[in-house]
């Protein structure tokens, strides 16, 4: 072997060794995930988390009608999300999309058409979305420090005059986003704290 093969093959080590320490235990995956969840589902939920190598695992299986998403350590902030187990195949297709390097939102969201041809499924009825960010999580206490969150409620094909809402964003007001699309989800972000 040539001695620069030898030294990428060694960088690649590095980094594949740094990439996999950063990757929390699954009960502390699993405690950050559930910050999500009402207090009186968190035990219950499904947890999906990373394994060592960074790719989406279910960490537990749970009984209950969630479905949480645990932190991902290669990003700078805490973020955490709680849905409906009915809106799985929704995000499990868009993990699987941004595995594939295919990034979508709003009308470039391959999942769209695929609902639309009923390859995928999507529940008619709203769904909850929660989501907590922060600056940091402590495991030992269960803290999120700087705490904030947000919901979203998809309700696919939802238009203003199907709701009242408004298809734009007011301060910490609800309003509906990608209004009339296999998409369209209800956006409630209050204020952030000061």
């Amino acid at each position: 072997m040539t001695s620069s093969l030898l030294i990428a093959l060694g960088a690649l080590a590095v980094t594949t060794v740094v990439v996999q320490a950063q990757v929390p235990a699954a009960e502390v995956q699993i405690a950050g995930a559930v910050q999500a969840a009402p207090p009186d589902q968190q035990a219950t939920a499904t947890v999906i988390g990373l394994d060592a190598q960074s790719k989406p695992v279910t960490l537990r299986k749970g009984t209950g009608v969630l479905v949480c998403l645990a932190d991902d350590p290669r990003v700078d902030k805490f973020n955490v999300a709680c849905y409906h187990k009915d809106l799985e195949p929704f995000m499990a297709r868009g993990r699987e999309l941004a595995a594939l390097g295919t990034k979508g939102r709003g009308p470039e969201d391959l999942r769209w058409n695929e609902i639309k041809n009923g390859t995928l499924v999507m529940p008619k009825e709203p769904r909850l979305t929660t989501i907590v960010q922060g600056t940091a999580f402590d495991a030992a206490t269960g803290t999120v420090a700087d705490s904030y969150t947000r919901w979203v409620i998809y309700t696919p094909g939802a238009t203003p005059e199907s709701t009242g809402l408004p298809a734009t964003p007011g301060p910490g007001a609800p309003w509906l986003m990608f209004p009339g699309t296999p998409g369209a989800h209800i956006m409630i972000s209050p204020a952030r704290p000061k």
